[in-house]
């Protein structure tokens, strides 16, 4: 379907989605989630893409939400939207998705990086929840997944001050997994998603899954969800091709299935 606010293309083995709205630093409108969103789930279903990559420009992954919609709601409007909704539905892609960062990624900018699995940034990127500026505070997940990701001290920080992070700080924060020059930030995003998309896509689905179980659930509520995927991953055509491409020292030649 043709989008207005997001640019998709498909390469070998992986997507890149870019958001689109470089006049507003890709502020997040609700018009602009709803592609997002729906582009996602299109290419969750599409056998040839086994990894996703999640972009901005260099300026601005997204320098937060579209205040302008937002500026004049009320309590039951904002209630009735539901716009959060639809970061509920990023969760949910069985695909790995990696977020390429540089330059402002703040509010929901912010709040989208973290629902992606890993966190590729330029050296110029900024890390931030600003929320607390204009009155409010953060809404799709950035309370929750902040904290998770560099603890309750320097979330409280972020949440409560408004500031902004660097790349240096969000790395040794552990909120983002590499820094890179600005110029390469893009091609280690594509080198991650390429060395992703050569792994068994089963597995890579049910080892994310796993990941993310343990943010919902106890140690040993997440210890037996990975032991019944890693049971389920032995009725797997992969599984038998890839032991016998180890044990027969070969590449191995992944079906998917």
């Amino acid at each position: 379907m043709p989008y207005t606010s997001i640019i998709v293309t498909r390469e070998e083995g992986y997507a890149v989605v870019q958001l689109n709205r470089p006049e507003v630093l890709n502020a997040i409108s609700m018009q602009l989630m709803q592609e997002l969103v729906d582009a996602l789930e299109a290419l969750d279903r599409e056998d040839a893409v086994r990894a996703i990559i999640l972009t901005g420009n260099e300026k601005a992954f997204a320098a937060g939400a579209d205040i302008t919609e937002m500026a004049g709601a009320g309590a039951v409007e904002m209630l009735v939207r539901d716009q959060f909704a639809r970061w509920d539905r990023i969760r949910k892609i069985k695909k790995p998705i990696i977020a390429a960062v540089s330059g402002f990624a703040l509010g929901g900018g912010c709040e989208i990086t973290m629902s992606c699995d890993i966190i590729i940034a330029s050296e110029t990127a900024k890390f931030g929840q600003p929320e607390i500026s204009i009155g409010v505070m953060p809404g799709a997940g950035g309370t929750q997944r902040l904290t998770r990701a560099v603890g309750k001290a320097k979330a409280m920080e972020m949440v409560l001050t408004g500031r902004m992070i660097t790349a240096d700080e969000a790395l040794r924060w552990g909120l983002i997994n590499k820094v890179v020059p600005v110029e390469y930030y893009l091609e280690e995003a594509r080198a991650m998603a390429r060395e992703i998309a050569a792994k068994p896509p089963l597995a890579v689905r049910l080892a994310k899954e796993a990941v993310l179980k343990s943010f919902d659930t106890t140690i040993e509520g997440g210890l037996e969800f990975e032991r019944k995927n890693f049971y389920l991953l032995f009725a797997s055509e992969d599984q038998k091709e890839g032991m016998a491409a180890f044990t027969g020292k070969r590449k191995p030649d992944w079906k998917g299935k």
